[in-house]
């Protein structure tokens, strides 16, 4: 897609003005696409994930943070991880779940526990 915006006659001034609208307009549709993705996803959800480092890292999803998913994976790490990467597993039946959802209840309880008592 071209654009023939001429900017050239533009100020410092309007060029500022004009690459902050840019840059909120980004953060609005970054938030929008984040928002949709969580809206995809459910408490307990089993979702999959690349990580660099780990490879292909399994889990569900446990919390719904403003940007973020925590996700509780079996060996119980919590990750924080940006909703547009999760991909839901959509064959996870109760014999193949990677983290069961009593855990995610459990989970959850702990995580109120936590902040309640701080």
């Amino acid at each position: 897609m071209s654009l023939d915006i001429d900017i050239d006659h533009l100020s410092i001034d309007e060029l500022e003005a004009l690459n902050d609208r840019i840059i909120e307009r980004l953060k609005f549709l970054d938030t929008v696409r984040a928002q949709q993705a969580m809206m995809a996803l459910n408490l307990g959800t089993q979702v999959s994930f690349d990580s660099a480092r780990h490879g292909r890292v399994f889990g569900a999803v446990i919390k719904f943070n403003q940007k973020t998913i925590v996700v509780l994976t079996e060996d119980r790490k919590r990750w924080r991880v940006p909703p547009h990467i999760l991909v839901p597993i959509k064959d996870a039946t109760s014999e193949s779940k990677v983290v069961d959802a009593s855990d995610v209840a459990t989970e959850q309880t702990a995580s109120t526990l936590n902040a309640s008592a701080q």
